[in-house]
């Protein structure tokens, strides 16, 4: 597995691209902004985008979702809790101060939680976890004996997501991270949704949010 992940948007949304060594195929998650920049390293590995998946679609996610889309033919998937997020970009947009919305891509098939996507030989397992708006999703990877876990606004290093936005529920979210995500092995790298990597285990000890 190659794994690239890095800032990428107005509001520094850590973009991760997931891909297959062997097939080159690639998984583009929370492409936030900045489409030069994400094909730029999509081109340094040789990788073909083969899907875009998001945590969530709060805006700073999906900044660059429907020009890659564009460019690469990718189906481009959300959870569907979070489908009335997606419809009201220009009213998070304007709450924002970030100008005119980006364009909507077309999106496939909605996230199912436990679903298995594939991406050449690489399993990427789909695990719902609402809490930061209804249809968040984490994503796990297992290559060899490591586990990575794409957890989105869900959980941060010693913090966890807003949740004073649309659709947001403190009680869900806190939930979520218990019997979801703290269910992972402790070694299990974590590539939050903005800022620094963390890992199960770590958070299970110091996160003062959740105990």
């Amino acid at each position: 597995m190659i794994l690239e992940s890095f800032a990428a948007g107005p509001l520094g949304c850590n973009c991760t691209l997931v891909v297959d060594e062997a097939t080159k195929h690639a998984l583009v998650v929370d492409p936030g902004g900045d489409l030069a920049e994400i094909e730029r390293r999509l081109a340094r590995h040789g990788a073909i985008t083969r899907a875009i998946v998001h945590t969530h679609t709060h805006i700073d996610h999906v900044g660059a979702t429907a020009a890659l889309q564009r460019k690469s033919d990718a189906a481009a998937r959300i959870h569907e809790g979070d489908q009335f997020l997606y419809s009201i970009l220009p009213i998070q947009a304007a709450m924002l101060g970030l100008g005119a919305p980006p364009e909507q891509a077309e999106l496939d098939t909605f996230l199912v939680d436990d679903e298995v996507i594939k991406i050449g030989a690489l399993d990427v397992h789909v695990i719902h976890t609402p809490g930061h708006t209804p249809g968040s999703c984490c994503f796990e990877i297992t290559a060899g004996d490591a586990t990575l876990l794409l957890a989105g606004d869900t959980l941060f290093q010693r913090g966890v997501g807003r949740t004073d936005l649309w659709g947001g529920d403190h009680d869900a979210l806190i939930a979520s991270i218990k019997n979801r995500l703290f269910t992972l092995p402790d070694p299990t790298r974590v590539i939050c949704g903005h800022g620094p990597d963390t890992t199960v285990g770590a958070e299970k000890r110091s996160n003062p949010f959740v105990r």
